[in-house]
């Protein structure tokens, strides 16, 4: 189960004062298993408020057998993708737009409390998020998003890691036309310019979590491009592709009707909580995989044979240059 971790870190999220600090404090009981939280604190970037700070926030849960026990066990990273949880003073409250933060800390929450509970992970898990709280709103299509405190590089920066092997990029997905069911859904597997297959061990992972067939999220090649270039992009979902070498799969929150991400009352803690019940097996399975019981994000054979067929496409990760 994961509703309670969602609806603790809901209410700890839900406020105009919470910041890093917040989150460090919720994970202070586990300090003694070796989980750490680390904040880092930058200021705003143009065009919002540079007077004003963003905290960001990385959580280690450690494995028995992972790297930083010094063993072999594949790490995964978990990241709440968003541009803030409020827009304060227009909007009073979390917006929904937080769905990316809290799942992600529930998640942490979720696996650190497994690990007091004697049910620890072969392989370490890092989540990382940012936590602002009032930033403000721009427009997609029309829709109310959330605007950005400081660039999407700069929140690669602080939120995709190097140690982590694969990565799951959980996102409110609620303001389009395309996907309009209630719940997650999850995108094919982005991979230093490529986009591959929807990962079967992950559809197996979330028809497993939900008791429903999997949902997917269709996404283009814009999308994994960085998100400052002027290209239409469906959201920021697949933004930690730019800055890894490791596949990247979003995890989407979704909704039926058309949600901005900065209407407020809009966080769904069911939808959110069956988004962290994924990660959580998601975790379980990618950390600890072996010929016996995989959990891939891609097949490694036919990734070799791709590359060897249409070369190297790691520039769609670039800036790129217009081509006459």
């Amino acid at each position: 189960m994961s509703l309670q971790q969602t609806l603790v870190v809901f209410e700890a999220l839900d406020s105009a004062t919470v910041n890093g600090k917040t989150i460090a404090r919720m994970f202070e009981p586990f300090s003694d298993l070796g989980v750490t939280v680390r904040i880092d604190t930058v200021n705003d970037e143009p065009p919002e408020d540079t007077s004003k700070t963003t905290d960001f926030v990385s959580i280690l849960v450690p494995g028995t057998h992972g790297k930083t026990a010094g063993g072999e066990a594949r790490t995964l990273g978990v990241i709440g993708r968003n541009g803030a949880i409020g827009a304060r003073p227009v909007r009073t409250g979390m917006v929904s737009d937080a769905d990316g933060p809290l799942g992600a800390i529930a998640t942490a929450l979720k696996l650190a409390q497994m690990k007091r509970a004697g049910d620890p992970l072969r392989g370490d898990v890092i989540i990382t998020t940012h936590i602002a709280t009032d930033v403000s709103m721009s427009y997609n299509d029309g829709v109310p998003f959330m605007g950005m405190p400081v660039s999407s590089k700069t929140m690669n920066d602080y939120e995709v890691s190097p140690q982590m092997d694969a990565i799951l990029s959980i996102d409110a997905s609620k303001g389009n036309s395309i996907i309009k069911q209630r719940g997650f859904a999850i995108s094919p597997t982005a991979m230093q310019g490529y986009i591959l297959r929807v990962s079967p061990s992950l559809v197996k992972a979330m028809e497993s979590a939900t008791g429903r067939p999997a949902v997917t999220l269709p996404i283009s090649q814009q999308d994994i491009t960085p998100y400052d270039n002027g290209l239409y992009h469906f959201n920021s979902i697949m933004q930690p592709h730019i800055a890894t070498t490791a596949p990247v799969v979003g995890v989407a929150i979704i909704a039926q009707s058309v949600v901005g991400g900065s209407d407020s009352s809009a966080n769904h803690e069911i939808d959110v909580a069956e988004a962290v019940r994924f990660c959580v097996e998601v975790a379980k399975r990618f950390t600890s995989a072996s010929a016996e019981n995989p959990c891939e994000f891609h097949d490694a054979t036919e990734w070799q044979r791709i590359r060897s067929m249409y070369g190297e496409m790691t520039h769609f990760q670039s800036p790129g240059e217009r081509v006459r």
